[in-house]
């Protein structure tokens, strides 16, 4: 939610936004971006994990496209089409969220400020501003802006189409790149619209705060994929400002990666136009001179040219602490809307909170009234019928103890009456049990007596068959 608010709000302070997105896997070639190329078939042989596609957009519509590395952290090429040269230049440096954190929502290029704390490893996979502040170097692009025009032009300036260049350098390759492809690659393709260009960059281990690579060698490409069409080759070596040597697009991909095929069936380099690239490298080479003898021409070009670099060197530490200062200038108004920002959001959410917790509290009000005025009859009806069986119970009590009152004189007569009877009737019973009791007693005298007499016989007899037997014996 807070990243879509931010990008919101960008959307809103910059109109026309950029946008870059990472193509998926799953995707052919550069997706939507694959028209940049002759044939919709992109250069082959660039199969790294760390190589990243990107199709730039601009205003909803791919303006050119970029192979990405994560590792030196520049693009190694970009391919576009030559529109006309730029009216104006108009500096808008954006960043790509997707190549540090690939499962953001984010799906287009926005503002390094807009995105810092929202975008998880920001500046691991790709340059940042902060890398080229203070570092001596530019950002130099790939595409240049002076071959583009307006939407075009404003999609160039995005950190994926940028190289470390120094300032001499940067101006070097725009120039000498501008002038070939206006003076010596346009006139001689028979269709505008099928002249196709790769510039890139061949990284080194030179690293500008030991994270982004510093090119050593600059490289252009061009492919007419015209009639009578041709293709060439164009290198610039960072060490060498005002070397540009051109060659063939076969012998450029050889300076490149193994594998490397820049142009689908080498752009017919085989059946190109002999004329026609006699003619183009005859421009090149007259464009190449011009600056040898625009360099020349006389000592007072001499001193007015050391005058402007003295004063370029000058200038340049005041202009790097201007724009450090305009950035951090920047960098506080994002960070003041960003704090008004927090302070809006977290007073809507107070309110909210009030407004949902008295929402709440009413429902829970009328729902408690609700209940009771339910209950209302439901009570009465209870007490109703609480009544009602109270009355029922007095009545069976009233009743019962009438009952028993009545009851006592009639059981009282039924006793007197039946006295009689049952005093007569138990006498029978009662001379039986006196004349049992008198038997018994004479049974029981009776016995006694006999076995009394039994005791003394049987001791007599016990005494006379112990003592007669020795009298015997002693005789």
């Amino acid at each position: 939610m807070k990243t879509s608010i931010v990008f919101l709000l960008c959307i809103s302070v910059f109109p026309g936004f950029s946008q870059g997105r990472v193509v998926g896997e799953d995707e052919i070639g550069f997706a939507e971006c694959n028209v940049f190329f002759p044939g919709q078939v992109p250069p082959e042989g660039f199969t790294e994990p760390f190589h990243v596609k990107i199709c730039q957009q601009y205003n909803k519509e791919p303006r050119f496209a970029t192979l990405y590395s994560t590792k030196d952290k520049i693009p190694l090429y970009s391919a576009f089409k030559y529109t006309k040269p730029a009216q104006n230049e108009e500096e808008n440096w954006l960043v790509e969220p997707q190549i540090d954190d690939p499962e953001n929502d984010l799906h287009e290029m926005v503002h390094e400020a807009d995105v810092a704390g929202t975008v998880a490893n920001l500046g691991a996979n790709q340059a940042l501003t902060s890398d080229y502040v203070g570092s001596g170097y530019e950002r130099g692009l790939l595409n240049p802006s002076s071959l583009n025009e307006e939407d075009f032009q404003m999609a160039t300036y995005t950190l994926t189409n940028a190289v470390p260049l120094s300032p001499s350098l940067s101006k070097s390759w725009h120039r000498d790149i501008g002038r070939v492809v206006e003076q010596a690659l346009v006139p001689h393709c028979s269709k505008k619209d099928h002249l196709y260009l790769l510039a890139g960059a061949i990284p080194s281990s030179t690293r500008v705060k030991s994270k982004v690579s510093v090119p050593e060698t600059l490289w252009l490409a061009a492919c007419c994929d015209a009639p009578q069409g041709w293709s060439l080759g164009l290198v610039k070596k960072v060490n060498d400002e005002k070397s540009l040597v051109d060659l063939t697009v076969g012998e450029l991909e050889k300076q490149l990666l193994t594998g490397v095929q820049l142009f689908k069936g080498s752009c017919g380099e085989d059946n190109q136009s002999q004329e026609k690239t006699e003619a183009i490298l005859q421009a090149v080479s007259q464009i190449r001179s011009g600056e040898q003898v625009g360099t020349s021409d006389n000592q007072e070009a001499k001193d007015s040219g050391l005058v402007r670099k003295v004063a370029g060197i000058i200038a340049t530490p005041f202009i790097k602490l201007l724009e450090l200062l305009i950035y951090v200038f920047v960098e506080l108004v994002k960070f003041i809307f960003y704090f008004l920002w927090l302070v809006i959001k977290w007073a809507g959410a107070t309110v909210l909170d009030g407004v949902y917790n008295l929402w709440k509290g009413v429902v829970s009000y009328l729902k408690a009234i609700s209940m009771v005025l339910i209950s209302i009859p439901y009570d009465v009806g209870r007490v109703i019928v609480n009544i009602f069986l109270g009355f029922l119970q007095i009545v069976q009590d009233v009743v019962t103890l009438t009952c028993k009152i009545l009851s006592i004189p009639v059981r009282f007569v039924l006793h007197l009456a039946a006295f009689p009877y049952q005093s007569i009737c138990a006498i029978p019973s009662v001379l039986k049990d006196i004349a049992t009791g008198i038997g018994g007693t004479f049974s029981l005298v009776i016995d006694a007596t006999a076995a009394l007499l039994h005791g003394f016989y049987y001791l007599a007899g016990h005494i006379l068959k112990r003592f007669v037997p020795k009298i015997s014996s002693d005789d």
